[in-house]
């Protein structure tokens, strides 16, 4: 595996230490990593987006949705082992998946729902006021210099 030297970054900026963790990860992840279930990401606002993924023949109780580390994990796992069906064809995959998102700072699951064999979480973005951009009053000094006045 890889690992990038960002170092002579830190000296120039401030708060960019995570960058090397993001390349660390991307790098490391799998490129052969499955498409199922499909899934879109949808920007239904300014902070606010929505994460539909398919996920027909799945029951509520067959989906898990659950943050950990800032990370969104969705695993889906259909337990066929109670009854015995027989299939001239089976073409709706119904097999186990474990879907992970990486959540940016201040990002914050809203809720999930699922109908018409969708799962739709809602995820919405709210930065601290603290951290929103202010203007800054320059404060003015008295000064010794005269004031000319007309």
């Amino acid at each position: 595996m890889q690992h990038f030297d960002l170092s002579p970054l830190y000296r120039a900026s401030i708060g960019f230490d995570q960058v090397s963790d993001l390349m660390n990860r991307v790098i490391s992840t799998n490129s052969t990593t499955t498409s199922y279930p499909p899934y879109d990401i949808e920007k239904t606002a300014d902070d606010l987006y929505r994460i539909s993924i398919a996920v027909a023949g799945f029951s509520d109780a067959d989906l898990n949705v659950e943050v950990k580390n800032k990370t969104l994990i969705i695993s889906g796992k259909k337990d066929d082992s109670t009854t015995e069906k027989k299939f001239l064809h089976k073409g709706i995959a119904t097999r186990a998946f474990e879907r992970t998102f990486h959540l940016a700072d201040y990002v914050k699951v809203k809720g999930a729902s699922h109908s018409d064999g969708m799962l739709h979480i809602d995820v919405f973005r709210e930065v601290p006021e603290e951290l929103k951009p202010r203007q800054i009053v320059i404060a003015v000094q008295d000064s010794a210099r005269p004031v000319i006045e007309h």
